[in-house]
């Protein structure tokens, strides 16, 4: 593999525009390489002094004596350029190379260009790199204080005396020795000392736990009443083994989570540093200068080749990590902090392509059964095969929605978007764009193979169509049943961890208002509010297998006023979801659009309600009402969609009427996608004007639409997901910041804060 392309898939997604611009030096390089091409043609006289210079060139192996006179000579003689530090913004250190040789050199502009764009490169690097070893550095003194406090709540627990104890207390502070360095690193080295001296001294650990409380995540109901009892969330310690536990697993996280941080930071260091190695052999190479050794001795010199608190970082953070949370189990503490990497499973691979196969066979399969025995026209079997294909409409409906999130993960990775860390899965429990498309096709043989069954029962080859088997009403439910029990299944078999963070996640939007909404809560009501004829469906399974008898039809059921009292609700469900989740990040985060998010969905609510009257009901007044309701909803939906939801329509782009950033190189793609939603979007007037197809029944058309609408959804979630990963890489946010286990409350703190910053001022 090139450097390039392994130089890409090494970067941290969010963090692309601070690395070096590798591919920016390559092209510039290879206009270096072009202008210095001779343009004189090739005459037979200069062809044969080139062909006798090879030979001319040739002294001998043994030669040792002209050989380093010439790397001498090359030494003095081909010192191009000059290397200058400079203070630059924010006091920092910064680098300019002056190019040396004459004005008369081949494509000395552009070498001046090249070496212009590596020092820009250079300190953006530099600049970047040392903010974030600033930023973990703070944590780290963060994480020193949570452990201590965590060592003293263990030993509390443990009903230990904390004076015959306190030499267990005396641990080594997780932060980075100092560096022995030359002047430009002093103020660096002089601010790390000044952050984490107080982390360094011995703490009285009784007056500690005085001033600690745990601090509360304030998530589910019973949090909220607390939160409206008193005015603080947090609780005081009391110094028992459950809460012991709940500090530990939080520490773990967070620790966990600080060691994956020092890994990328190093590894951000480490590929940087690589990368300015090779383009500066890529420019001897073509311009046969001699100018890396001076300029890598530079980079070696600076920030970004000469700090090494990141190393000492993370040597401390598995000392802390195993012996404190993993009771010095070092093979037990290591697999958190450096978790294997997933291999491919060829039996994924190959049994998603056998039951894509079977699936196209069985679907062939059901089609010529149907055709060929003319089973609608017969009297018995058509209303039987129409609460058939009612019931087995759900599973249609997954099966699409499944694919197109398949089909989206595979976009996803393609284009490096960070969808593991962006729906906060659990480092490798991701699922990939294979396993879904098993999890698919799977799904999809276990349906169809049950339909086809379900027509092989209701004729009978001698006598034509005859009674369905009472067994064979129940297939559907059986498949629904097994769908639910493999999804709450609690063993771990088939992805359980990615099935639990499904089933939490259905459970916090199901209690909307009472947990923090995060980004795969709303994600997920989103989904559902795509879902409103399966949601239905589910409905109807009920009314089919409740009553007595059986009947013969969704018609029958309409017939029920508590059916049609929770075809109403059922339908409107995930819109309310989505209210409530907006509402609760009005209220807790004072941002004005999620009200106007929330008004839109309310929107949606009204037509869809408008719009299941008419469907009930009938008449013109109704009629009118629910198109203009509904017309109101898609355009306000279609307005959220392609400006807030997706990032485009931007006046000022540079992307005429997209946005700035686009990770699709192909801007068409996005005018064709803007164009597709808002007619697939159009789709929900249908439910009101009812234009009649020839040849396709109502139910069939009915779910026509809801596959659009699913198909659109899938669509949707790749951009939304695009411009959620771009503004995380606006803003470098590659991380979760996740709440500590304690809060401190000392009144001394504020002062210390005070005069660290005052230190910090006097040492800059």
């Amino acid at each position: 593999m090139k450097f390039g392309k392994d130089f890409k898939k090494q970067m941290v997604p969010e963090w692309v525009e601070a690395y070096m611009d590798y591919n920016e030096l390559k092209q510039i390089l290879r206009q270096i390489r072009v202008s210095r091409v001779p343009k004189t043609p090739q005459t037979p006289l200069r062809s044969l002094q080139q062909k006798l210079s090879m030979y001319s060139l040739f002294r001998g192996l043994d030669d040792v004596a002209f050989k380093g006179q010439e790397s001498n000579r090359g030494d003095v003689e081909d010192q191009v350029i000059k290397i200058s530090p400079f203070v630059g913004d924010s006091n920092r250190t910064c680098y300019r190379t002056k190019f040396l040789l004459e004005s008369e050199e081949l494509g000395r502009e552009l070498q001046v260009k090249f070496f212009s764009k590596l020092d820009e490169e250079l300190n953006k690097v530099n600049a970047f790199y040392k903010d974030k070893v600033e930023e973990v550095m703070k944590e780290a003194v963060e994480l020193n204080k949570q452990m201590s406090a965590f060592i003293a709540l263990k030993i509390m627990a443990q009903n230990q005396s904390i004076k015959g104890s306190q030499s267990e207390f005396v641990m080594a502070p997780l932060r980075a020795a100092p560096q022995e360095a030359g002047p430009s690193n002093y103020r660096e080295n002089d601010k790390a000392k000044a952050i984490t001296n107080a982390a360094s001294d011995k703490l009285d650990f009784r007056k500690l736990l005085n001033h600690v409380t745990i601090h509360n995540k304030g998530e589910g109901p019973s949090s909220v009443f607390r939160g409206f009892m008193k005015d603080s969330k947090d609780k005081d310690l009391s110094f028992n083994k459950a809460e012991l536990k709940e500090v530990q697993e939080r520490l773990r996280v967070a620790f966990t989570e600080f060691y994956q941080k020092l890994k990328f930071v190093k590894n951000f260091s480490f590929i940087n540093l690589f990368a300015f190695s090779k383009i500066m052999k890529k420019y001897e190479k073509t311009t046969s200068r001699h100018a890396a050794r001076l300029y890598m001795k530079i980079v070696d010199k600076s920030y970004l080749g000469n700090s090494d608190e990141v190393t000492k970082l993370m040597e401390n953070a598995e000392h802390l990590f195993i012996k404190h949370l993993y009771n010095a189990n070092r093979r037990e503490g290591m697999k958190p902090l450096r978790p294997k990497s997933r291999r491919e499973m060829h039996r994924v691979t190959f049994f998603s392509g056998f039951f894509a196969g079977c699936s196209i066979a069985l679907v062939i399969a059901i089609v010529l059964m149907v055709r060929a025995r003319r089973i609608f026209s017969r009297g018995h079997a058509s209303p039987y095969l129409e609460n058939m294909f009612g019931l087995y409409s759900l599973f249609l409906y997954i099966v699409l929605h499944l694919l197109m999130y398949a089909v989206d993960i595979y976009f996803w990775k393609r284009f490096r978007v960070n969808y593991p860390f962006i729906f906060n899965f659990k480092k490798g429990t991701e699922l990939r764009f294979r396993e879904v498309f098993f999890l698919t096709t799977g799904l999809a043989v276990l349906a169809l193979a049950s339909f086809l069954a379900n027509i092989n029962f209701i004729i009978d080859v001698t006598t034509g169509v005859g009674d369905p088997a009472s067994f064979a009403k129940f297939i559907p439910l059986l498949v629904a049943l097994a769908f639910l029990c493999t999804a709450f299944c609690p063993f771990n078999i088939m992805y359980r961890s990615s099935r639990f963070f499904l089933i939490k996640c259905v459970f916090r939007c199901i209690c909307a208002p009472f947990y923090e909404v995060k980004l795969q809560d709303f994600f997920l009501a989103d989904q559902l509010t795509s879902q409103i004829q399966a949601i239905r469906i589910i409905e109807f399974y009920i009314c089919y297998y409740s009553q007595p008898g059986f009947p013969q039809g969704q018609s029958d059921c309409h017939d029920s006023a508590v059916y049609n009292a929770f075809y109403f609700v059922l339908a409107v469900i995930p819109y309310c979801i989505r209210f409530l989740q907006c509402l609760r990040r009005l209220v807790q985060e004072g941002d004005r659009i999620h009200g106007y998010n929330a008004l839109k969905y309310l929107t949606a609510v009204v037509a869809v309600v408008m719009r299941t009257v008419y469907e009930l009901k009938k008449g013109t007044p109704l009629m009118v009402v629910a198109l203009v309701t509904s017309a109101m909803a898609v355009a306000y939906n279609t307005y959220w969609d392609l400006v807030l939801d997706w990032g485009l329509l931007r006046r000022n782009s540079k992307n005429f009427y997209l946005r700035d950033k686009l990770l699709v190189s192909h801007k068409s793609v996005y005018y064709i996608a803007m164009v597709i939603n808002v007619l697939l979007r159009a789709t929900w007037l249908q439910y009101v004007l009812e234009f009649n197809v020839h040849g396709l029944r109502k139910s069939a058309f009915s779910t026509t639409i809801s596959c659009l609408e699913i198909i659109r959804r899938g669509m949707w979630n790749f951009f939304r997901l695009e411009n959620e990963h771009l503004n995380n890489v606006g803003k470098f946010r590659a991380f979760r910041s996740l709440p500590l286990p304690f809060n401190y409350h000392d009144e001394t703190d504020n002062d210390e804060e005070e005069e660290e910053a005052d230190e910090e001022e006097k040492v800059d």
